[in-house]
Protein backbone atom coordinates (compact mmCIF):
# COMPACT_ATOMS: atom_id res chain seq x y z
CA UNK A 1 0.00 0.00 0.00
CA UNK A 2 1.41 3.40 -1.00
CA UNK A 3 0.04 6.42 0.86
CA UNK A 4 0.52 10.10 0.04
CA UNK A 5 0.08 11.95 3.35
CA UNK A 6 -0.82 15.60 2.76
CA UNK A 7 -0.06 17.68 5.85
CA UNK A 8 -0.74 21.38 6.41
CA UNK A 9 2.15 23.83 6.10
CA UNK A 10 1.17 26.31 8.83
CA UNK A 11 3.57 24.43 11.11
CA UNK A 12 6.19 21.74 10.58
CA UNK A 13 5.30 18.04 10.87
CA UNK A 14 5.65 17.25 13.72
CA UNK A 15 5.27 20.79 15.08
CA UNK A 16 7.94 22.35 17.27
CA UNK A 17 5.29 23.74 19.61
CA UNK A 18 1.68 24.27 18.54
CA UNK A 19 0.14 22.46 15.57
CA UNK A 20 -2.52 19.84 16.44
CA UNK A 21 -3.27 18.82 12.84
CA UNK A 22 0.41 18.46 12.03
CA UNK A 23 0.96 16.50 15.26
CA UNK A 24 -1.71 13.99 14.28
CA UNK A 25 -0.30 13.64 10.76
CA UNK A 26 3.13 12.89 12.18
CA UNK A 27 1.87 10.26 14.62
CA UNK A 28 -0.18 8.57 11.91
CA UNK A 29 2.68 8.65 9.40
CA UNK A 30 5.19 7.17 11.82
CA UNK A 31 2.71 4.54 12.97
CA UNK A 32 1.97 3.46 9.39
CA UNK A 33 5.67 3.25 8.56
CA UNK A 34 6.18 0.99 11.58
CA UNK A 35 3.49 -1.27 10.12
CA UNK A 36 5.51 -1.56 6.91
CA UNK A 37 3.36 0.79 4.83
CA UNK A 38 5.03 2.98 2.20
CA UNK A 39 4.21 6.58 3.17
CA UNK A 40 5.35 9.79 1.48
CA UNK A 41 4.80 12.80 3.72
CA UNK A 42 4.11 16.07 1.92
CA UNK A 43 4.97 18.77 4.46
CA UNK A 44 7.35 21.68 5.09
CA UNK A 45 11.04 21.10 4.35
CA UNK A 46 11.96 21.33 8.06
CA UNK A 47 9.63 18.43 8.88
CA UNK A 48 10.90 15.02 10.00
CA UNK A 49 9.69 11.50 9.22
CA UNK A 50 10.94 7.94 9.06
CA UNK A 51 9.00 7.68 5.80
CA UNK A 52 9.74 9.69 2.66
CA UNK A 53 9.58 13.47 2.95
CA UNK A 54 8.64 15.63 -0.02
CA UNK A 55 8.53 19.40 0.37
CA UNK A 56 8.18 22.55 -1.70
CA UNK A 57 7.55 24.96 1.18
CA UNK A 58 10.83 25.64 3.00
CA UNK A 59 9.40 26.67 6.37
CA UNK A 60 6.02 26.94 8.12
CA UNK A 61 4.24 30.13 7.12
CA UNK A 62 3.22 30.79 10.75
CA UNK A 63 6.92 30.96 11.64
CA UNK A 64 8.10 32.85 8.56
CA UNK A 65 5.82 35.72 7.59
CA UNK A 66 7.78 36.17 4.35
CA UNK A 67 6.23 32.94 3.07
CA UNK A 68 3.36 33.83 0.71
CA UNK A 69 0.62 31.58 2.07
CA UNK A 70 -1.54 31.15 -1.04
CA UNK A 71 1.42 30.66 -3.38
CA UNK A 72 2.90 27.87 -1.29
CA UNK A 73 -0.48 26.28 -0.57
CA UNK A 74 -1.01 26.00 -4.34
CA UNK A 75 2.49 24.62 -4.94
CA UNK A 76 2.21 22.21 -2.01
CA UNK A 77 -1.17 20.73 -2.96
CA UNK A 78 -0.48 20.55 -6.70
CA UNK A 79 2.73 18.63 -6.00
CA UNK A 80 0.72 15.78 -4.47
CA UNK A 81 -1.86 15.56 -7.22
CA UNK A 82 0.68 15.79 -10.03
CA UNK A 83 2.23 12.62 -8.57
CA UNK A 84 -1.11 10.95 -7.81
CA UNK A 85 -0.47 7.90 -10.00
CA UNK A 86 2.46 6.95 -7.73
CA UNK A 87 0.08 6.26 -4.84
CA UNK A 88 -2.81 3.97 -3.96
CA UNK A 89 -4.47 6.57 -1.72
CA UNK A 90 -4.05 10.29 -1.07
CA UNK A 91 -4.81 11.10 2.58
CA UNK A 92 -5.71 14.78 2.84
CA UNK A 93 -5.30 16.66 6.15
CA UNK A 94 -5.31 20.05 4.43
CA UNK A 95 -9.00 20.91 4.77
CA UNK A 96 -11.19 21.67 1.73
CA UNK A 97 -8.84 23.09 -0.91
CA UNK A 98 -7.32 19.75 -2.07
CA UNK A 99 -10.83 18.42 -2.74
CA UNK A 100 -10.98 20.68 -5.81
CA UNK A 101 -8.16 18.61 -7.35
CA UNK A 102 -9.67 15.22 -6.51
CA UNK A 103 -11.70 14.64 -9.68
CA UNK A 104 -8.65 15.37 -11.85
CA UNK A 105 -6.93 12.13 -10.75
CA UNK A 106 -7.84 8.45 -10.59
CA UNK A 107 -6.28 7.90 -7.15
CA UNK A 108 -8.90 7.85 -4.38
CA UNK A 109 -8.77 10.73 -1.89
CA UNK A 110 -9.73 10.45 1.77
CA UNK A 111 -10.00 13.59 3.88
CA UNK A 112 -9.82 13.72 7.65
CA UNK A 113 -12.14 16.58 8.57
CA UNK A 114 -10.20 18.11 11.46
CA UNK A 115 -12.57 21.06 11.68
CA UNK A 116 -15.04 23.08 9.66
CA UNK A 117 -14.13 26.70 10.28
CA UNK A 118 -17.32 28.11 8.76
CA UNK A 119 -20.44 26.96 6.95
CA UNK A 120 -19.17 29.04 4.04
CA UNK A 121 -16.70 26.27 3.14
CA UNK A 122 -19.39 23.56 3.11
CA UNK A 123 -20.20 23.96 -0.63
CA UNK A 124 -16.78 22.47 -1.42
CA UNK A 125 -17.27 19.50 0.90
CA UNK A 126 -20.78 18.94 -0.46
CA UNK A 127 -19.65 19.07 -4.10
CA UNK A 128 -17.18 16.21 -3.58
CA UNK A 129 -19.33 14.26 -1.12
CA UNK A 130 -19.98 11.39 -3.54
CA UNK A 131 -16.57 11.22 -5.22
CA UNK A 132 -14.20 11.29 -2.22
CA UNK A 133 -14.22 9.88 1.31
CA UNK A 134 -14.56 11.76 4.61
CA UNK A 135 -13.37 10.68 8.07
CA UNK A 136 -14.69 12.47 11.16
CA UNK A 137 -12.53 12.80 14.28
CA UNK A 138 -15.54 12.49 16.60
CA UNK A 139 -19.16 11.46 16.27
CA UNK A 140 -20.22 14.82 17.70
CA UNK A 141 -18.50 16.76 14.93
CA UNK A 142 -20.22 15.19 11.95
CA UNK A 143 -22.07 17.46 9.55
CA UNK A 144 -25.55 16.16 8.68
CA UNK A 145 -25.06 17.28 5.07
CA UNK A 146 -22.04 15.04 4.49
CA UNK A 147 -21.45 11.28 4.39
CA UNK A 148 -18.55 9.72 6.29
CA UNK A 149 -16.76 6.44 5.77
CA UNK A 150 -15.71 6.26 9.45
CA UNK A 151 -15.03 8.09 12.70
CA UNK A 152 -11.43 7.77 13.84
CA UNK A 153 -10.54 9.34 17.18
CA UNK A 154 -7.06 10.78 17.42
CA UNK A 155 -4.39 8.72 19.13
CA UNK A 156 -1.28 9.80 20.98
CA UNK A 157 2.06 8.27 21.90
CA UNK A 158 1.18 7.44 25.49
CA UNK A 159 4.74 6.35 26.27
CA UNK A 160 6.08 9.85 25.62
CA UNK A 161 3.86 11.42 28.31
CA UNK A 162 4.99 11.00 31.95
CA UNK A 163 2.45 9.64 34.42
CA UNK A 164 2.44 11.47 37.75
CA UNK A 165 0.57 10.12 40.77
CA UNK A 166 1.50 13.10 42.99
CA UNK A 167 0.66 16.43 41.29
CA UNK A 168 1.37 19.93 42.49
CA UNK A 169 -1.38 22.25 43.68
CA UNK A 170 -2.21 24.22 40.53
CA UNK A 171 -4.79 24.18 37.77
CA UNK A 172 -3.72 24.33 34.13
CA UNK A 173 -5.02 25.96 30.97
CA UNK A 174 -3.10 24.88 27.86
CA UNK A 175 -4.32 25.80 24.40
CA UNK A 176 -4.31 28.71 22.00
CA UNK A 177 -5.48 31.82 23.82
CA UNK A 178 -8.80 32.67 22.27
CA UNK A 179 -12.37 33.38 23.34
CA UNK A 180 -13.47 30.01 21.91
CA UNK A 181 -11.09 28.19 24.23
CA UNK A 182 -12.39 29.86 27.40
CA UNK A 183 -9.20 31.38 28.83
CA UNK A 184 -11.17 34.02 30.71
CA UNK A 185 -13.49 31.39 32.22
CA UNK A 186 -10.51 29.31 33.39
CA UNK A 187 -9.15 32.38 35.19
CA UNK A 188 -12.52 32.90 36.87
CA UNK A 189 -12.60 29.29 38.10
CA UNK A 190 -9.09 29.64 39.55
CA UNK A 191 -9.94 32.87 41.34
CA UNK A 192 -13.14 31.51 42.83
CA UNK A 193 -11.37 28.39 44.12
CA UNK A 194 -8.30 30.29 45.32
CA UNK A 195 -5.99 28.00 43.34
CA UNK A 196 -3.08 28.93 41.16
CA UNK A 197 -3.63 28.77 37.40
CA UNK A 198 -0.84 28.27 34.89
CA UNK A 199 -1.69 29.37 31.36
CA UNK A 200 0.27 28.10 28.36
CA UNK A 201 -0.33 28.65 24.67
CA UNK A 202 0.21 31.03 21.81
CA UNK A 203 -1.87 34.21 21.62
CA UNK A 204 -4.33 33.60 18.79
CA UNK A 205 -6.40 36.71 19.57
CA UNK A 206 -4.20 39.61 20.78
CA UNK A 207 -7.16 41.88 21.56
CA UNK A 208 -8.83 39.18 23.67
CA UNK A 209 -5.55 38.57 25.47
CA UNK A 210 -4.99 42.25 26.24
CA UNK A 211 -8.54 42.90 27.45
CA UNK A 212 -9.62 39.65 29.11
CA UNK A 213 -6.46 37.78 30.11
CA UNK A 214 -3.46 40.06 30.65
CA UNK A 215 -5.10 42.21 33.38
CA UNK A 216 -5.38 39.11 35.59
CA UNK A 217 -1.80 37.88 35.15
CA UNK A 218 0.11 38.59 38.36
CA UNK A 219 2.76 35.82 38.13
CA UNK A 220 1.63 34.59 41.54
CA UNK A 221 -1.89 33.18 41.29
CA UNK A 222 -2.40 33.66 37.53
CA UNK A 223 0.80 32.78 35.67
CA UNK A 224 1.38 32.98 31.91
CA UNK A 225 4.00 30.45 30.81
CA UNK A 226 4.03 31.59 27.17
CA UNK A 227 4.05 29.46 24.02
CA UNK A 228 5.80 26.44 25.48
CA UNK A 229 7.86 23.62 23.99
CA UNK A 230 6.58 20.05 23.89
CA UNK A 231 8.75 19.06 26.85
CA UNK A 232 7.59 21.99 28.95
CA UNK A 233 3.98 21.20 28.00
CA UNK A 234 4.38 17.62 29.21
CA UNK A 235 5.86 18.81 32.49
CA UNK A 236 2.98 21.22 33.02
CA UNK A 237 0.39 18.56 32.19
CA UNK A 238 1.86 15.88 34.44
CA UNK A 239 2.23 18.14 37.50
CA UNK A 240 -1.17 19.85 37.24
CA UNK A 241 -3.96 19.09 39.70
CA UNK A 242 -6.42 19.31 36.81
CA UNK A 243 -6.78 20.71 33.32
CA UNK A 244 -9.47 23.36 32.80
CA UNK A 245 -11.04 23.14 29.35
CA UNK A 246 -13.75 25.82 29.47
CA UNK A 247 -14.55 25.90 25.75
CA UNK A 248 -17.20 28.17 24.25
CA UNK A 249 -17.76 26.25 21.03
CA UNK A 250 -18.50 22.76 19.72
CA UNK A 251 -14.95 21.44 19.66
CA UNK A 252 -14.24 18.70 17.13
CA UNK A 253 -11.88 16.74 19.37
CA UNK A 254 -9.59 18.17 22.06
CA UNK A 255 -6.07 16.81 21.83
CA UNK A 256 -4.95 18.61 25.00
CA UNK A 257 -7.67 16.79 26.93
CA UNK A 258 -6.33 13.39 25.93
CA UNK A 259 -2.73 14.45 26.61
CA UNK A 260 -3.69 15.56 30.12
CA UNK A 261 -5.46 12.28 30.85
CA UNK A 262 -2.39 10.38 29.65
CA UNK A 263 -0.37 12.09 32.37
CA UNK A 264 -3.01 11.07 34.91
CA UNK A 265 -4.39 14.59 35.10
CA UNK A 266 -8.20 14.77 35.27
CA UNK A 267 -10.03 17.27 33.08
CA UNK A 268 -12.84 19.65 33.93
CA UNK A 269 -14.48 20.56 30.62
CA UNK A 270 -17.56 22.31 29.33
CA UNK A 271 -19.96 19.67 28.05
CA UNK A 272 -19.76 20.63 24.38
CA UNK A 273 -18.65 19.00 21.15
CA UNK A 274 -16.56 15.86 21.53
CA UNK A 275 -15.99 16.21 25.29
CA UNK A 276 -18.41 13.34 26.23
CA UNK A 277 -16.46 11.07 23.86
CA UNK A 278 -13.16 11.90 25.60
CA UNK A 279 -14.04 12.28 29.28
CA UNK A 280 -15.81 9.67 31.40
CA UNK A 281 -17.79 11.95 33.71
CA UNK A 282 -16.97 11.27 37.35
CA UNK A 283 -14.16 8.82 36.48
CA UNK A 284 -11.58 10.71 34.42
CA UNK A 285 -12.88 14.21 35.03
CA UNK A 286 -16.07 16.23 35.04
CA UNK A 287 -18.37 17.52 32.32
CA UNK A 288 -19.80 20.86 33.42
CA UNK A 289 -22.13 23.51 32.03
CA UNK A 290 -20.42 26.64 33.29
CA UNK A 291 -18.07 28.29 35.76
CA UNK A 292 -20.27 27.53 38.79
CA UNK A 293 -20.26 23.78 38.12
CA UNK A 294 -16.53 23.88 37.32
CA UNK A 295 -15.85 25.44 40.73
CA UNK A 296 -17.80 22.63 42.38
CA UNK A 297 -15.90 20.06 40.30
CA UNK A 298 -12.54 21.37 41.57
CA UNK A 299 -13.68 20.46 45.08
CA UNK A 300 -14.36 16.87 43.94
CA UNK A 301 -11.01 16.20 42.24
CA UNK A 302 -9.95 13.94 45.10
CA UNK A 303 -12.49 11.36 43.93
CA UNK A 304 -10.71 10.89 40.59
CA UNK A 305 -8.12 8.13 40.19
CA UNK A 306 -5.19 9.45 38.19
CA UNK A 307 -4.30 5.87 37.31
CA UNK A 308 -7.72 5.36 35.71
CA UNK A 309 -7.20 8.54 33.68
CA UNK A 310 -4.03 7.07 32.21
CA UNK A 311 -5.56 3.64 31.63
CA UNK A 312 -8.53 5.11 29.76
CA UNK A 313 -6.20 6.68 27.21
CA UNK A 314 -4.10 3.55 26.80
CA UNK A 315 -7.27 1.64 25.93
CA UNK A 316 -9.12 4.22 23.85
CA UNK A 317 -6.66 6.75 22.41
CA UNK A 318 -3.35 5.04 21.63
CA UNK A 319 -1.47 5.64 18.37
CA UNK A 320 -1.70 1.94 17.64
CA UNK A 321 -5.50 2.03 17.79
CA UNK A 322 -5.63 5.10 15.54
CA UNK A 323 -3.26 3.54 12.99
CA UNK A 324 -5.26 0.31 12.93
CA UNK A 325 -8.49 2.26 12.38
CA UNK A 326 -6.99 4.16 9.45
CA UNK A 327 -5.63 1.00 7.87
CA UNK A 328 -9.18 -0.37 7.94
CA UNK A 329 -10.38 2.84 6.25
CA UNK A 330 -7.73 2.47 3.53
CA UNK A 331 -8.63 -1.17 2.97
CA UNK A 332 -12.33 -0.31 2.70
CA UNK A 333 -11.58 2.40 0.12
CA UNK A 334 -9.33 0.15 -1.94
CA UNK A 335 -11.97 -2.55 -1.88
CA UNK A 336 -14.49 -0.06 -3.25
CA UNK A 337 -12.03 0.85 -6.00
CA UNK A 338 -11.08 -2.75 -6.77
CA UNK A 339 -11.93 -3.51 -10.39
CA UNK A 340 -13.25 -7.03 -10.42
CA UNK A 341 -13.33 -8.26 -14.00
CA UNK A 342 -15.10 -11.62 -13.69
CA UNK A 343 -18.82 -12.01 -13.13
CA UNK A 344 -21.12 -15.08 -13.33
CA UNK A 345 -22.46 -13.87 -16.68
CA UNK A 346 -19.08 -13.01 -18.22
CA UNK A 347 -16.45 -10.36 -17.72
CA UNK A 348 -15.55 -6.74 -18.40
CA UNK A 349 -12.57 -4.48 -18.93
CA UNK A 350 -12.36 -0.84 -17.90
CA UNK A 351 -11.00 1.01 -20.93
CA UNK A 352 -10.81 4.43 -19.28
CA UNK A 353 -12.10 6.16 -16.19
CA UNK A 354 -12.02 9.89 -15.55
CA UNK A 355 -14.01 12.19 -13.26
CA UNK A 356 -17.61 12.09 -14.49
CA UNK A 357 -17.37 9.15 -16.89
CA UNK A 358 -16.22 5.54 -17.24
CA UNK A 359 -15.90 3.36 -20.37
CA UNK A 360 -16.09 -0.46 -20.21
CA UNK A 361 -15.90 -3.28 -22.74
CA UNK A 362 -18.45 -5.84 -21.51
CA UNK A 363 -18.70 -9.47 -22.63
CA UNK A 364 -21.82 -11.54 -21.84
CA UNK A 365 -21.44 -15.27 -22.36
CA UNK A 366 -23.94 -17.20 -24.56
CA UNK A 367 -27.39 -17.54 -22.94
CA UNK A 368 -26.27 -15.60 -19.87
CA UNK A 369 -27.68 -12.30 -18.62
CA UNK A 370 -26.91 -9.47 -16.23
CA UNK A 371 -29.33 -8.83 -13.36
CA UNK A 372 -32.44 -6.69 -13.69
CA UNK A 373 -31.14 -3.50 -12.12
CA UNK A 374 -31.00 0.28 -11.98
CA UNK A 375 -28.49 2.97 -10.96
CA UNK A 376 -29.12 6.00 -8.78
CA UNK A 377 -26.19 8.15 -9.91
CA UNK A 378 -25.36 7.39 -13.51
CA UNK A 379 -26.78 7.09 -17.01
CA UNK A 380 -25.40 4.66 -19.59
CA UNK A 381 -24.99 4.36 -23.35
CA UNK A 382 -24.52 0.84 -24.76
CA UNK A 383 -23.03 0.23 -28.23
CA UNK A 384 -23.19 -3.38 -29.49
CA UNK A 385 -19.86 -4.50 -30.99
CA UNK A 386 -20.72 -8.12 -31.79
CA UNK A 387 -23.29 -10.81 -31.04
CA UNK A 388 -27.02 -10.50 -30.43
CA UNK A 389 -29.12 -9.92 -27.37
CA UNK A 390 -32.33 -8.78 -25.76
CA UNK A 391 -32.30 -5.55 -23.77
CA UNK A 392 -34.95 -4.86 -21.14
CA UNK A 393 -35.57 -1.13 -20.66
CA UNK A 394 -38.34 -0.54 -18.12
CA UNK A 395 -41.33 -2.34 -19.75
CA UNK A 396 -39.81 -2.47 -23.27
CA UNK A 397 -37.97 -5.42 -24.82
CA UNK A 398 -35.41 -4.38 -27.46
CA UNK A 399 -33.61 -6.80 -29.81
CA UNK A 400 -30.03 -5.67 -30.45
CA UNK A 401 -27.36 -6.71 -32.97
CA UNK A 402 -23.91 -5.49 -33.98
CA UNK A 403 -23.99 -1.71 -34.61
CA UNK A 404 -27.10 -1.05 -32.48
CA UNK A 405 -27.09 1.22 -29.44
CA UNK A 406 -29.33 1.78 -26.41
CA UNK A 407 -29.50 4.75 -24.02
CA UNK A 408 -30.41 4.13 -20.36
CA UNK A 409 -31.31 7.03 -18.08
CA UNK A 410 -30.67 7.39 -14.36
CA UNK A 411 -32.95 5.01 -12.39
CA UNK A 412 -34.25 3.27 -15.52
CA UNK A 413 -34.67 -0.46 -14.86
CA UNK A 414 -32.66 -2.54 -17.35
CA UNK A 415 -30.77 -5.70 -18.21
CA UNK A 416 -29.32 -7.47 -21.24
CA UNK A 417 -29.41 -11.17 -22.15
CA UNK A 418 -27.18 -12.86 -24.71
CA UNK A 419 -29.69 -14.71 -26.91
CA UNK A 420 -27.13 -16.08 -29.37
CA UNK A 421 -24.50 -18.78 -29.48
CA UNK A 422 -21.52 -16.40 -29.53
CA UNK A 423 -20.28 -13.86 -26.98
CA UNK A 424 -22.27 -10.62 -26.83
CA UNK A 425 -19.78 -7.74 -26.68
CA UNK A 426 -20.74 -4.11 -26.12
CA UNK A 427 -19.18 -0.84 -25.05
CA UNK A 428 -20.74 0.84 -22.04
CA UNK A 429 -20.23 4.59 -21.47
CA UNK A 430 -21.38 5.59 -17.99
CA UNK A 431 -21.77 9.23 -16.96
CA UNK A 432 -22.69 10.63 -13.54
CA UNK A 433 -21.57 12.05 -10.23
CA UNK A 434 -20.71 8.60 -8.82
CA UNK A 435 -19.47 5.66 -10.90
CA UNK A 436 -18.67 3.08 -8.24
CA UNK A 437 -19.58 -0.55 -8.81
CA UNK A 438 -21.77 -0.45 -5.70
CA UNK A 439 -24.21 1.99 -7.35
CA UNK A 440 -26.55 -0.82 -8.26
CA UNK A 441 -29.98 -1.94 -7.09
CA UNK A 442 -30.87 -5.47 -8.24
CA UNK A 443 -34.47 -6.61 -8.64
CA UNK A 444 -33.96 -10.05 -10.24
CA UNK A 445 -30.79 -12.08 -10.63
CA UNK A 446 -30.37 -15.70 -11.76
CA UNK A 447 -27.14 -15.94 -9.76
CA UNK A 448 -28.76 -15.13 -6.39
CA UNK A 449 -27.38 -11.61 -5.98
CA UNK A 450 -30.68 -9.71 -5.85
Amino acid sequence: MRIAMLSPIAWSTPPKKYGPWEAMVSLLTEGLVKRGIDVTLFATADSHTSGKLHAVCPRPYEEDKNIHVKVYECLHISEVFERADEFDIIHNHFDYLPLTYSRLVDTPVVTTVHGISSRRILPVYKKYNNSTFYVSISDAYRCDELEYIATVHHGIDTGSFPFNESPEDYLLYISRIHRDKGTKEAIEVAKRTGMRLKIAGFIADPEYFENEVAPHIDSEQIIYEGHVSHQHKKDLLSHARALLHMINYEEAFGLGVVEALTCGTPVIAINKGAMPELIIDGETGFLVNGVEEAVDAVQKLGSISRKKCRESVEIRFSVERMVEDYIKVYETILEKYRREEKRPWGFYEILTEKPGYKVKRITVLPQEEISLQRHAHRQEHWYIVSGEGLVTKNTDQIRVFSGDSVDLGVKEIHRVKNTGGQNLVFIEIAQGDYLGEDDIERFEDKYGRA
